[in-house]
């Protein structure tokens, strides 16, 4: 059974996508967030999978589609949550974050029939996706993360356990206004290219927004 995981948080102003900041105010750096989310549920909800599973650290809003089942993030740092992720599938596995809302579904559907394992290296060093045949936690705990060599610890960690590893396209994500700017025109269409758009208008720089949508009541973290 392979599962599709997205990793993410509540697009919570202040407390997602700080490193907008500035540029754009918190709410306009969570409304960011909650867009990239959004378009990436949304291409994952259109790839073929046999399960959906989002691990949010917060609480699940209307920006969440159907099909997903939801798990919250353990506590520690990214390693252990990117593992604790993982110890959640007892088949094949790709996980991605919320950063990279250019991701397609062609990216997505990944085949571990000659390959043990997929690896999507990300511009800054890091990565983008992560796929397991076999989904092992400690894999990933120890790696150091955000960091300019991440990626390179990681994919030698794959290496290193004898796995055979595929790699998937580079791809940028969004951490810097410049990052979010380079992402949108890739995908001039999606929703956060058009949040961007209404961020970059004439007199909204510094204009009170709305805070991202609330919490929607009828999902429930199923832990």
């Amino acid at each position: 059974m392979t599962t599709l995981l997205v990793i993410a948080k509540e697009p919570v102003p202040g407390r997602v996508k700080t490193r907008l900041t500035p540029p754009f105010a918190p709410e306009e750096a969570a409304a960011l967030a909650e867009a990239s989310l959004a378009d990436t549920l949304r291409t994952v909800a259109s790839t073929p999978a046999d399960r959906r599973l989002l691990v949010l650290s917060g609480e699940p809003g209307p920006w969440l589609p159907p099909g997903f089942d939801v798990v919250r993030q353990c506590a520690g740092g990214l390693d252990e949550r990117l593992a604790d992720a993982f110890a959640h599938c007892t088949g094949p596995a790709l996980l991605i974050g919320m950063d990279t809302p250019q991701v397609t579904p062609g990216l997505l559907t990944v085949d571990f029939a000659d390959c043990d394992a997929y690896f999507g290296p990300a511009e800054d060093g890091g990565f983008w996706a992560l796929g397991l045949a076999d989904p092992d936690p400690g894999l990933l705990r120890g790696v150091p993360m955000s960091t300019p060599v991440t990626g390179a610890v990681q994919r030698e960690r794959l290496v290193a356990a004898g796995l055979r590893v595929r790699d998937l396209p580079r791809l940028r994500d969004v951490d810097t206004a410049a990052d979010a700017e380079a992402v949108a025109r890739l995908v001039p269409d999606g929703r956060f290219a058009a949040e961007l758009a209404l961020c970059d208008s004439p007199g909204a720089r510094g204009t009170a927004r709305p805070a991202p949508t609330h919490p929607h009541p009828t999902h429930n973290p199923t832990r």
